[in-house]
């Protein structure tokens, strides 16, 4: 059976961020064949392109991961209609420098919860259109803008009933996206 490494990346490093819950609790339903890696962000320096040359740690510890991950999951909450700075952070590093962008190729999902009715819809968006810049092939659909409310997740962490099904169907339809680009990959080389 293949194994498919999918590296996290949650754009809250919020203790108690929902959308750390949330990603906890979507790989709680993912099908068998994939191993999911959170990838810690939160201990990036500010990008900035004089650094380059020498990298801190955190940033070679980042560019290792993602580079090792077959595909990625990204967990968004919305930050003032965007993404969060430390999710810029993040995407901005382990693109850098110019052509050593280790995101190109990685097939993504994007998930997202948050307060309002519409969820993360707007930072999903703005999501989409840096990764499509970064080269990283966005499943499209069905798209997962999820409000938090009570029922959401179970005393447990787990996915509430109501909400299972959907997700159920998103992350089977993720997991179907991350083995066609294995597979046309495979093909291509």
């Amino acid at each position: 059976m293949n194994k498919y490494k999918i590296a996290v990346i949650v754009g809250s490093i919020r203790k108690d961020s929902l959308n750390k819950k949330l990603a906890d609790a979507i790989i709680k339903i993912a099908p068998s064949g994939f191993s999911f890696m959170h990838v810690l962000i939160s201990d990036l320096p500010l990008y900035n392109q004089d650094d380059d040359a020498n990298p801190a740690e955190s940033v070679k510890r980042l560019r290792r991961e993602i580079g090792g991950a077959d595909g990625l999951l990204f967990v968004t909450p919305e930050y003032n209609r965007s993404i969060s700075g430390v999710l810029k952070n993040a995407l901005d590093h382990a693109s850098r420098p110019h052509g050593e962008n280790v995101w190109a190729g990685k097939p993504a999902g994007i998930l997202g919860v948050a307060l309002g009715a519409a969820g993360t819809a707007l930072a999903q968006q703005h999501l989409r259109n840096i990764l499509a810049c970064l080269d990283v092939p966005t499943l499209a659909q069905p798209e997962a803008f999820i409000q938090a409310k009570e029922g959401l997740f179970n005393e447990d962490g787990t996915i509430g009933s109501g909400s299972k099904p959907f997700l159920q169907n998103w992350i089977g339809r993720y997991a179907s996206w991350i083995k066609l680009h294995a597979t046309l990959t495979s093909y291509l080389s």
